[in-house]
């Protein structure tokens, strides 16, 4: 029988599932080595603590590994649904928090900054300490640019639809709502969901994406629908990722790939914060620290701040005698389900 210890925690209402033990090391000299590693031969166990009856189809989840690059003082690999994320910024965010307030990470004084290695490379991760206890976590991500500008998609049922391809340690289509002759704030979530699904599958199937530093992050995960709010104004994102999850908070990468995408269009300057709401109405506050051109190319590191709360711990059993120890999805139909 195999078990599995876990500590769930949410931000913003987003679930973060952290494995604190039972999961075997992985092999890899590097992380992604690592998570194709996870991928190749433990998946098995991303099904049992990801989907049901342990998870639910907006579970997410972080695998802690040793470290690999020089300066990052914990490392760690994200789970969703269907697989495994480059970079997440509300999963970075629960993760310091656990990080220091279990002393896996000394601080001292009122606040402490160490590296977090993570798929897309390794970020600056900012704990606010009061009374012993961390209340703000933020990170400075890796590069971030916007990858294409007014890319035009077809999309079966909307048509020719424009919008923009941003890298936050991981690639987002952002486009406005509005576009689509749709009212963010008043449009029933069920069809918002709906419409980045759709952008999703055409993004995936007709752009080619490609990333300089591996192609392991080379792939589109999803879509990020946005309000008509001023630069200087408070604004809401909704983040329809992997398999048709949806983020209950603003999105990390997803703020810092839509920052990148305004500081490259002229509507955001370095330096300016501003909040960014999830669909539970929690935010991230979040501002371009430092800029940089490179073979042509404008890219900026941003710095996103949030908070996170601890809701419980687990010890799962895999039972050999459970036929859905390994977890499971609903089908589309009984005709899907094996023979009787």
């Amino acid at each position: 029988m195999e078990r599995l210890s876990v500590l769930d925690m949410h931000t913003c209402g987003e679930p973060v599932r952290i494995v604190t033990g039972g999961y075997p090391a992985l092999v890899g000299d590097d992380i992604l080595a690592k998570r194709r590693d996870a991928r190749a031969h433990h998946d098995h166990l991303r099904r049992a603590l990801m989907l049901e009856p342990r998870g639910h189809a907006g579970m997410y989840g972080v695998i802690p590994v040793a470290p690999t690059q020089p300066g990052a003082a914990a490392a760690a690999l994200f789970t969703h649904n269907e697989g495994y994320s480059t970079m997440c910024g509300h999963a970075t965010i629960a993760l310091g928090k656990w990080l220091v307030e279990s002393g896996q990470v000394t601080a001292s004084g009122g606040n402490v900054s160490f590296g977090l290695e993570l798929p897309c490379g390794v970020v600056e991760v900012t704990c606010l300490i009061r009374e012993g206890q961390v209340v703000e976590t933020s990170f400075v991500s890796v590069s971030a640019f916007l990858a294409g500008r007014d890319i035009a998609l077809d999309v079966p049922g909307l048509g020719r639809v424009t919008c923009d391809l941003a890298y936050g340690g991981a690639y987002y289509l952002i486009l406005p709502s509005s576009s689509l002759g749709i009212d963010l704030l008043n449009a029933p979530l069920a069809q918002l969901i709906e419409l980045g699904t759709q952008m999703t599958a055409a993004g995936r199937a007709q752009l080619d994406i490609r990333h300089e530093e591996a192609p392991d992050l080379a792939f589109l995960y999803g879509t990020i629908l946005i309000d008509d709010a001023a630069p200087d104004q408070p604004t809401f994102n909704l983040c329809v990722f992997a398999e048709g999850q949806i983020d209950r908070s603003p999105t990390g990468s997803g703020v810092t790939a839509r920052l990148a995408r305004d500081h490259a269009r002229g509507l955001i300057a370095p330096g300016m914060t501003r909040r960014f709401a999830g669909p539970t109405g929690g935010a991230f506050s979040a501002s371009v620290v430092s800029t940089e051109e490179a073979d042509g190319r404008m890219t900026c590191r941003v710095r996103v701040a949030g908070q996170s709360s601890y809701t419980g711990t687990a010890e799962f059993q895999l039972r050999e005698d459970d036929p859905l120890r390994y977890g499971f999805t609903l089908p589309a139909r009984f005709a899907d389900l094996p023979a009787l």
